[in-house]
């Protein structure tokens, strides 16, 4: 079935708000056989009568999403409902909802809030638990060659929730029996897309009824691959064998989320010291459910003064070598493990820039320290030349994947 995912609101397109509605939608969508065929996103105003009217004519199914709260920017509901040649009715118990959460949470209500009451004669309306305006279905109509149309909030913290306890459930009624295409995502770690490419594009591109695709992302690669069963297992078994121990996850979770879950099985534990990445390395760690386990302590050491006061490194060693150096960066690994008593300790120490760098130490190097007990500690020195949370990300993404090997 063909479907269109139309897109309102003019601060998605001046970039205030990042539009994460596609990707949501496509996802939840794809297990059902359908996929969008087009994505329009329309700043607020008369543009959005438009952009329905094009769609009514091309699509099956039409997700519109926002302009339907209380202000005068937000028409979708109206315009909805005229292009249909449908009348809006007032439904109380609508405005009662509206009414009831305005007073738990005691918010004031303005004279215009009644408008989110108004539904167009036929339409299903869908209950919105997290936010005030109220989601709303209109079937297929084949006298009028009317498309199903869910017209959903704008806010994701409104329309995911409503979208998986409503829409998906109307969806697998009206769409046809599913189609047997699956898909299947390996998420590759300490490879460039190219590098993956080489090593399984030949060989998966001889598979007939594969569809096969790339990408990148810091410090890793998503290859994405969509068929038929019996397709997919024959190019997971060509994708295990030629990248192997490169693959972290198959079910969409990231890296630290591995290396956590190795580390839990291993009941081992884990320290970190950094100073370029500024606790990114930890925020990433504590991100991941149960990393309490695992995670012992984490040492911001972005000053000379606290790499000698919290991991007693000497003033003579920083100066000697220079704090963005593989003897600094080994001293941090270990001086970390020494104090929190871990299994392993990882530090990061480099000039994220823009300034600061020199001809033997350019911008964007990085040092990175693994120390484990009983082993030498490891040094890797890596260059990411890179704007600054590009700069951590990769570094960080080095960090865990140095450590998800040796825990491999």
């Amino acid at each position: 079935m063909i479907t269109i995912l139309i897109n309102t609101g003019t601060e998605l397109l001046l970039g205030d708000v990042l539009n994460s509605h596609l990707s949501f939608i496509a996802r939840e969508i794809f297990p059902l056989g359908l996929r969008i065929e087009r994505q329009t996103t329309v700043p607020d105003g008369d543009v959005i009568r438009n952009a329905i009217a094009e769609s009514l004519g091309q699509a099956e199914i039409i997700f519109i999403t926002g302009g339907l709260g209380p202000t005068t920017d937000d028409i979708t509901r109206e315009v909805t409902a005229d292009l249909l040649g449908l009348k809006l009715r007032h439904d109380p118990a609508i405005l009662r909802a509206i009414e009831a959460r305005a007073a738990r949470r005691g918010f004031r209500l303005t004279d215009r809030v009644a408008r989110q009451a108004d539904v167009p004669e036929g339409a299903t309306v869908l209950p919105n638990e997290h936010g005030s305006a109220p989601g709303l279905y209109l079937a297929a109509d084949t006298m009028t060659k009317r498309p199903h149309l869910f017209l959903l909030p704008g806010p994701p913290r409104e329309l995911h929730p409503m979208f998986r306890a409503w829409v998906l459930p109307i969806l697998r009624v009206v769409v046809p029996t599913a189609v047997t295409v699956e898909r299947r995502t390996f998420r590759i770690a300490g490879m460039g897309e190219s590098l993956v490419e080489e090593a399984v594009g030949a060989p998966l591109l001889e598979l007939p009824g594969l569809e096969l695709g790339y990408c990148a992302r810091p410090g890793e690669i998503d290859l994405r691959l969509l068929g038929e069963a019996a397709t997919l297992d024959r190019a997971e078994r060509i994708v295990r064998e030629k990248l192997g121990t490169a693959i972290f996850s198959t079910d969409g979770s990231e890296l630290e989320e591995a290396v956590v879950k190795l580390l839990t099985v291993r009941k081992q534990t884990l320290a970190v010291a950094e100073s370029c990445t500024g606790g990114y390395l930890a925020h990433r760690i504590t991100n991941v459910p149960g990393a309490s386990a695992i995670l012992l302590a984490g040492y911001v050491t972005y000053s000379n003064d606290a790499k000698t006061a919290m991991l007693g490194i000497g003033p003579r060693l920083i100066s000697e070598h220079g704090a963005v150096s593989e003897a600094v960066a080994l001293a941090m690994a270990e001086g970390a493990r020494a104090n929190s008593k871990a299994d392993f300790a990882l530090a990061t120490t480099g000039i994220a820039g823009p300034s600061g760098g020199t001809e033997e130490k350019p911008v964007g190097t990085v040092f990175i320290a693994l120390a484990a007990e009983g082993e030498p500690t490891k040094v890797e020195r890596r260059f990411f030349p890179d704007d600054r949370p590009t700069f951590k990300e990769l570094t960080t993404q080095a960090a865990l994947e140095m450590l998800r090997r040796r825990l491999l």
